[in-house]
């Protein structure tokens, strides 16, 4: 039976048009559906709609399916629709009068909703240890590897620079795309559980209990703005993602330029590179080619979140559904790109007499211009002057 089943049966094209792809994705979900379960089990029996020995049952199944699941033995069917029916259809399988009780004062959306606030947060904690381990193995790269560099603007040598110089520039990046992260995790850190299908509940209930067993900071108070943030905070957490990935995207631009032998500054390591099936040669940067290329995936999920939520009214929309696997696959692939890139810099050196022989004359122009300075010429005499030594 579907949550909202009541009589006759549902179309069956309907029915795969509208459940889509969710209970393939709810495997994910279930873990975060089960802990917000037994939050939410243990408030009721507070509040006298369940009995001690129907809370310890209800516990004890959820565990149940926590076991299963992590031996990949609980399934999520299509005609489940998601996770939050699977659970509750097992429950009243095994339970009875006591699993029909487990839905009291919640609506699958603010179950929905909970589930997937845990998940995103839970990720987006783990993404910003990631990048703080990316951010000190950067810091030990150009530690390690340190010595003069060009720099360059328009893809031409500007002025001199160095190893250090420039990969504390990405560590700078990493921090501020931190703070962005973190303000993210702040404002998502509110409960939503209790506001049932976004107009509360009329039972008496107690949402500060579930927000605090749940590890949340605050309950998110207006049921109506619970259900209306529903795609605009997947929009936050997907925008943070993207800023990361708009960092390692420069960063590995960069690289593939800095590493190829045309200008050969820095090499990667043979494990970290892939080869052509026909030139035996080759050695291909694939990795930085594709957390390139993953940046502008997150950046059309991005669009794709903000394109569903615009225009919508207020409540519950089934809109929002289709917000749910954009964010998923965003948060993987920020956490998969962090990785490849600590394995990057972790390993890459320096390549001290390419490095050396690149720093060639016109480099020091600037600095030549400002010595003129320092005599009392006027500088943009003194551009002139230096500016027709270079002059072909």
């Amino acid at each position: 039976m579907k949550l909202w089943q009541k009589k006759g049966k549902l179309d069956f094209e309907v029915e795969q048009f509208t459940v889509g792809s969710d209970y393939v994705l709810d495997a994910e979900l279930l873990p975060y559906d089960l802990k917000a379960s037994k939050a939410h089990a243990r408030m009721l029996q507070s509040r006298g709609y369940l009995s001690k020995n129907e809370l310890k049952v209800i516990l004890a199944a959820l565990d149940e399916i926590g076991a299963l699941h992590s031996k990949g033995k609980f399934q999520i069917k299509p005609e489940d629709e998601d996770c939050h029916t699977a659970i509750e259809n097992y429950l009243v399988r095994k339970l009875g009068e006591a699993g029909k009780k487990i839905h009291t004062a919640r609506s699958r959306n603010d179950q929905s909703m909970t589930a997937l606030r845990l998940l995103y947060l839970e990720r987006m904690k783990a993404i910003l240890k990631e990048a703080k381990s990316l951010q000190k193995s950067i810091k030990s790269f150009a530690k390690k590897n340190n010595g003069p560099m060009p720099g360059y603007t328009h893809t031409r040598k500007a002025m001199p620079s160095s190893v250090e110089m420039l990969a504390m520039a990405y560590s700078d990046m990493l921090q501020d795309d931190a703070a962005i992260l973190t303000s993210t995790i702040k404002l998502l850190d509110k409960c939503p559980l209790g506001s049932a299908a976004g107009f509360g509940s009329p039972l008496e209930i107690n949402r500060k209990m579930t927000a605090k067993e749940l590890g949340f900071s605050s309950v998110q108070n207006n049921p109506i703005h619970c259900a209306n943030s529903r795609g605009i905070y997947e929009s936050a957490v997907v925008y943070g993602m993207l800023c990361l990935m708009q960092s390692l995207n420069r960063m590995a631009t960069d690289l593939i330029y800095f590493t190829a032998p045309e200008f050969g500054f820095f090499q990667l390591p043979g494990e970290l590179c892939t080869g052509s099936s026909i030139m035996p040669q080759k050695q291909n940067p694939d990795v930085l080619e594709l957390v390139r290329a993953k940046a502008h995936v997150v950046h059309g999920n991005l669009v794709q979140i903000n394109g569903i939520v615009m225009n919508l009214p207020s409540g519950y929309n089934r809109d929002y559904q289709l917000t749910k696997e954009p964010t998923l696959r965003s948060l993987q692939i920020a956490f998969n790109s962090l990785r490849i890139m600590n394995k990057v810099f972790s390993r890459m050196k320096a390549e001290r007499k390419r490095l050396k022989s690149a720093m060639t004359p016109e480099l020091f122009a600037t600095k030549k211009a400002y010595e003129l300075v320092k005599k009392g010429v006027p500088f943009r005499e003194a551009y002139g002057k230096v500016a027709q030594e270079f002059r072909k």
